[in-house]
């Protein structure tokens, strides 16, 4: 009986979540075509600031513990580590 309730509680949040996805894809949509098009009208690649490090070439698709692939308070290994703050979500 506790296995079946939980199947169906389970079942019943991945539902929720199916739907949920679905309904944010199209509010999304204008949005992502208008980007779409400006990419491809500007043959636009992923943003690189720098070409050091792989935590500074783009700080949103950046690992969290690159930086600090030595210890936790190692120096830092490249000038432009200095010069791009700590993603927020990394602070909190």
């Amino acid at each position: 009986m506790i296995y079946l309730a939980v199947v169906f509680v389970q079942s019943a949040i991945a539902a929720v979540l199916a739907v949920h996805a679905m309904t944010a894809i199209k509010a999304a949509g204008p949005r992502l075509e208008r980007e779409n098009s400006v990419v491809s009208d500007l043959k636009l690649t992923d943003l690189c600031l720098f070409t050091e490090a792989r935590y500074t070439r783009h700080p949103a698709m950046a690992d969290r513990n690159t930086a600090f692939q030595d210890y936790p308070f190692s120096f830092e290994h490249f000038p432009s580590g200095s010069l791009i703050p700590v993603p927020e979500i990394v602070r909190k």
